[in-house]
């Protein structure tokens, strides 16, 4: 009897879904100029895994559940070379951000199918852009609700990813620009070209460098802001524990002097009792000298 048992590490994923990356030279050319910017932002962090049109499997055991996002962005991986993108050989994180570019060939139906993908996966922010018409089209989720929630066109003017830091500007109008969280544009190979021909690529190898320095620069001091205030938290805690002990010293002088106090008062209550019979020995003996002598000393008092 064969067994309906399924060895997961036996699931073949197939590293293509057969389609083309791009149907058109302008799709390709966004599809490549939001990975790269992306590339470029990210370019210092090594926790964060920037791929496009990578088959993504978010569940193990099953190959037909798949997507292969234009771009996508997993914070909190390490970037490398993958053949697909495994969930579950990624500590389960799933692409937190996901850009589609559109191209004639999308339908409504497979946009649809793309869209409630990525919302029941785990997506936090979804991005559409039709360059042909211009018109972008972005949803993010909902920490309230737990789904996507579909941004209106006034929300789009200049608006910035919450995750990514980059904002998205319209130029004369209509076109999209994409700007880096310093406010500088996404730029293309083809932009990159003057300061090529201008001897200017050493230029911006160093701009790169000194931001990278500036950047474990930064590091560094967050570290060591980590470090001090790790150090204040103890200092902190090491006070307490004093004002504690201070408190229960306090508490224990308090206590024994409230004892020593009602010693003395027994002590004091013990006093008066022996003067009292000091004083009723003293009466009863001269009663009975007065009786000795033939007085009644019970008659003198009357």
């Amino acid at each position: 009897m064969q067994s309906s048992i399924i060895d997961l590490e036996e699931v073949f994923y197939p590293e293509s879904d057969g389609k083309p990356m791009a149907e058109n030279t302008l799709q390709f050319e966004w599809i490549t100029l939001v990975k790269q910017g992306l590339d470029a932002v990210f370019i210092h962090r090594d926790d964060v895994f920037i791929a496009g049109d990578l088959l993504w499997y978010p569940v193990q055991g099953d190959n037909s559940i798949c997507q292969a996002p234009d771009t996508m962005v997993a914070l909190g991986r390490p970037k490398g070379h993958r053949r697909s993108y495994l969930q579950w050989k990624e500590n389960d994180v799933p692409p937190q951000v996901v850009f589609e570019i559109l191209s004639p060939g999308n339908r409504a139906g497979e946009m649809a199918k793309k869209y409630a993908f990525y919302e029941k996966h785990g997506v936090l922010e979804y991005y559409v852009y039709d360059p042909d018409h211009f018109v972008l089209a972005a949803a993010v989720r909902s920490e309230i609700a737990g789904a996507f929630v579909d941004l209106s066109e006034p929300e789009l003017w200049n608006w910035k990813s919450p995750l990514l830091g980059i904002s998205f500007h319209w130029r004369r109008g209509m076109e999209l620009e994409l700007r880096d969280p310093k406010g500088e544009r996404f730029l293309s190979y083809a932009d990159l070209l003057p300061f090529k021909d201008n001897n200017n690529i050493l230029q911006l190898q160093l701009q790169v460098e000194q931001k990278k320095v500036k950047a474990e620069a930064q590091r560094a001091n967050a570290e060591q802001q980590k470090a001090e205030a790790e150090a204040q938290r103890a200092n902190a805690e090491q006070q307490k524990a004093k004002a504690e002990t201070q408190r229960a010293n306090a508490e224990q002088l308090k206590a024994e002097a409230e004892a020593q106090r009602a010693n003395a008062e027994q002590q004091k209550a013990e006093a008066e009792y022996f003067r009292a019979e000091v004083e009723k020995n003293r009466a009863d003996a001269l009663a009975q000298k007065l009786r000795e002598l033939g007085i009644d000393p019970d008659a003198l008092g009357k």
